[in-house]
């Protein structure tokens, strides 16, 4: 059911940045060298690091690093072979009961998938599996967005170490005044800082912060879909009302908001 597949917009989206800025730059009759500065990159992405190091968790910044990989490399779920899957579920169930699922959820492959048939077959009420799901639904959501503020405070940080850089490389045309020649090739140099850490921003920390959260948003899509299905399976719909249903929600049911609490304290989904 879930496979992981290249996202080529990403990688064309990226490819189509740099060759547009690079392009532009030979344009104007510059060279590669102009902006190929070793010193300025350790500058820049050395201290947008070290920058968010300081201002995240540790665990939090390994989870945003690992899940980097998902923005080029992520795992496609087929929304349609999930509907498929739930509808011959609730066939079997209508049939010989919720007992009978009992294999079918220690096979499942889609772990959410498993736990909540584990939670239907073993007798749990239908409001504590929605409470218990929608719980765990609130932990994955909440970690996945304080993983892509790793990447938007990449993305706040980089443009500033950027003109640190620059000063730095100003700093040494300073100690050349008396040949001009040199101070006007050391404040080219400069500014290559600069445009590394607006590059940094706004070409690749900003855009995958974005994309991890979008993806979040489809991957609680899928599993809120996943509830109303083996809601539909507990209650003991006709499987065709179930496949109406799904397919309803898939095809209308807006991009989920963040969870919130509600006053008493317990997980809220927006309605």
């Amino acid at each position: 059911m879930a496979r992981r597949t290249i996202d080529y917009g990403s990688i064309a989206g990226v490819a189509a940045a740099f060759a547009g800025i690079v392009g532009g730059l030979l344009l104007e009759g510059g060279e590669l060298r102009d902006i190929s500065q070793l010193t300025a990159g350790l500058i820049v992405l050395g201290g947008t690091f070290g920058a968010v190091l300081i201002s995240s968790p540790l665990p939090i910044v390994r989870g945003a690093l690992a899940r980097l990989g998902e923005v080029v490399y992520p795992v496609h779920n087929d929304p349609a072979a999930l509907m498929e899957t739930i509808i011959q579920l609730a066939t079997k169930a209508r049939r010989n009961g919720l007992v009978s699922l009992e294999e079918d959820a220690l096979a499942a492959t889609d772990p959410f998938l498993g736990k909540a048939l584990n939670l239907a077959v073993d007798g749990t009420e239908l409001q504590e599996i929605r409470r218990m799901l929608e719980l765990d639904m609130m932990i994955e959501e909440h970690h996945a967005e304080a993983e892509a503020r790793v990447w938007e405070s990449a993305g706040g940080f980089a443009p500033t170490i950027g003109i640190i850089g620059a000063v730095l490389g100003l700093i040494q045309v300073m100690k050349n005044l008396a040949d001009i020649d040199a101070v006007g090739h050391g404040i080219a140099v400069a500014f290559v800082a600069t445009v590394y850490g607006v590059a940094a921003a706004n070409l690749l920390f900003l855009p995958a912060a974005a994309k991890i959260k979008t993806r979040t948003r489809m991957e609680m899509q899928r599993k809120e879909l996943i509830v109303e299905g083996v809601a539909g399976i507990i209650e003991g719909m006709n499987p065709k009302l179930i496949q109406s249903k799904l397919e309803a929600f898939a095809a209308g049911r807006p991009t989920p908001e963040p969870r919130t609490k509600n006053a008493s304290g317990n997980a809220r989904v927006p309605a």
